[in-house]
């Protein structure tokens, strides 16, 4: 049995494989428990996940991404933190970022976004994906073997959002080459290897020439149309604003896909009776992949910060409490999802996970992820008979060597080496 106290589960590097069973002996003991390492109480219940995400009232997404790292900057005292958020909210990391913000500001952002991204865009974009799909198979189904998320998943996932949001064909591959790269530290690192150099960095400074250059001289293109897109009320955004829109979406769309794609194919390379069912059966592609995102979320959590004393699964939690919401547990939730911990082509009600978070936060790239991940599978079925793990790069079936991503933000892998037999070979 885990000593559940005796795990730090935002530094421990022996948790990045397998996490379950420590969240699973958390949820045991209660749906919101503290843990005694930074003070945050992880919440692993559904239900109780569920009613944190929907609340915008008593809960703030101000440290949604970091947490109690650094924390807040001044100590968080009363029964209601509001103002307290409102006076020091500048102060805190990746505070003009969506995932950060809160109603009514956070409203208005999001709404800027359906303006930029409008149905016909994502259509448009769509039909992009199937081109993409081929020409980047193309070059990485060559040899017999493949990385599959530096030859596929990353450029593709990355492709597809510059397309959708109009970045010139000409700029593209120096967005390949600075963002398809890897990073001496990431995100939510669970070690001392903090990045040198955040992407948003080069995503601002592309952007901010974008948009200004579109607002001096418009053109009949998509970048026109997201910097021209206005908030609801007419007014129009700083540059800064739709700057931080666009490259949010381009940021975190792109790792959440670039996650679930590898995850996917690692699963169908793993289960060679799995990927056979679904190779026969391309029907079930939408549900395999909702159950990919149930059983290994992309994003394994978000934080929140209880603004007025709150009670969560029985508990009592003060004004100020740190809150992680575990999308990893509470998509493992037996009382949720029977028999949780099993891989379930067929299962029922798979797609009512919390992978993408739920409510006003709710992540604005889903329906791009899935398209995205249904596009890919199709692709890399037509293209090919069968795939399977690269045993001389993970070992073999039973003692796999994978790499996780040293984070408690984002869940995968960091590379996946693959063997396929191309499509037709021996028939």
């Amino acid at each position: 049995m885990i000593n559940i106290d005796s795990v730090d589960f935002f530094t421990d590097n022996s948790l990045l494989h397998d996490p379950y069973d420590y969240l699973a002996a958390m949820r045991g003991e209660c749906p919101a428990r503290r843990e005694k390492h930074h003070d945050v109480v992880m919440i692993t219940g559904y239900d109780e996940a569920l009613a944190i995400y929907n609340d915008t009232d008593r809960f703030s997404s101000c440290l949604s991404v970091t947490g109690p790292f650094p924390g807040f900057p001044v100590p968080l005292e009363g029964d209601d933190v509001s103002a307290l958020i409102a006076e020091h909210r500048d102060q805190l990391p990746m505070s003009d970022q969506l995932p950060t913000l809160d109603p009514p500001t956070h409203s208005a952002h999001r709404a800027l976004l359906s303006k930029m991204i409008t149905p016909r865009r994502l259509k448009e974009n769509e039909e992009f994906m199937w081109r993409l799909a081929d020409r980047q198979l193309d070059q990485a189904l060559t040899g017999g073997r493949c990385e599959f998320i530096r030859a596929f998943a990353s450029p593709f996932a990355m492709l597809v959002i510059a397309d959708l949001l109009g970045v010139p064909t000409e700029d593209q591959p120096e967005f390949i080459e600075r963002l398809n790269r890897p990073h001496t530290g990431t995100l939510g690192s669970t070690g001392n290897d903090p990045m040198t150099q955040s992407p948003l960095e080069f995503l601002y400074e592309k952007f901010t020439g974008y948009i200004e250059d579109r607002r001096r001289q418009p053109r009949a293109d998509v970048l026109t149309g997201v910097a021209s897109a206005t908030f609801p009320d007419g007014s129009t955004p700083d540059v800064l604003d739709a700057v931080c829109v666009a490259a949010n979406l381009f940021a975190a769309g792109q790792e959440t896909t670039v996650r679930l794609l590898s995850t996917a194919v690692m699963m169908l390379g793993e289960d060679p009776e799995l990927q056979a069912r679904l190779r026969a059966h391309r029907h079930l592609i939408p549900n395999f992949v909702e159950e990919a995102l149930r059983y290994e979320s992309p994003i394994r959590g978000d934080f929140r910060l209880a603004k007025v004393p709150v009670e969560v699964g029985g508990v009592q939690l003060p004004a100020g409490t740190i809150l992680f919401l575990a999308n990893a547990a509470a998509n493992r939730d037996p009382d949720k999802f029977p028999d949780p911990d099993t891989f379930k082509i067929e299962r029922a009600n798979a797609r009512s996970h919390v992978a993408f978070g739920r409510g006003v936060h709710s992540c604005p790239g889903a329906p791009l992820a899935r398209a995205e991940a249904l596009v890919s599978l199709e692709r890399l079925f037509d293209r090919t008979a069968d795939i399977w793990i690269d045993q001389d790069q993970h070992g073999p079936a039973g003692e796999r060597r994978y790499t996780y991503m040293p984070t408690f933000i984002l869940r995968g892998v960091t590379r996946l080496h693959i063997g396929y037999t191309p499509a037709g070979d021996g028939a």
